[in-house]
């Protein structure tokens, strides 16, 4: 027999140890509200196990009953909004150039 790692000798020693510190009159109450512990934990695992299970099937008929569908839409069908033409920039960047080229800026 082995629980939790522990086999037979150290879960007897553990036993009598309990016996020792407890008493004979309070180990029957320890060991029950030990066993109703356990008993709760069990029942909230099962519990949520069959929440989770539960969701899980509702999500799967969820995407089997709604396949997901995918097109692809022509870009003929849509006309793209066309950028407007920037005015001529030449006349401005010449302009800035000529500033910078200026000996008034060299002297600053």
């Amino acid at each position: 027999m082995n629980v939790f790692g522990i086999g037979l000798p150290e879960m007897a020693l553990i036993m009598v140890i309990a016996l020792l510190v407890f008493g004979p009159k309070k180990l029957p109450e320890i060991g029950r509200s030990l066993g109703k512990a356990v008993k709760s934990f069990q029942d909230a695992s099962k519990e949520f196990e069959a929440e989770f299970k539960k969701e899980a099937e509702r999500l799967n008929e969820t995407l089997n009953e709604t396949p997901m569908e995918a097109t692809l839409e022509s870009s003929r069908s849509q006309e793209q909004p066309q950028l407007a033409e920037a005015p001529d920039s030449s006349k401005a960047v010449s302009k800035i150039e000529d500033q910078v080229d200026s000996p008034d800026m060299l002297s600053s």
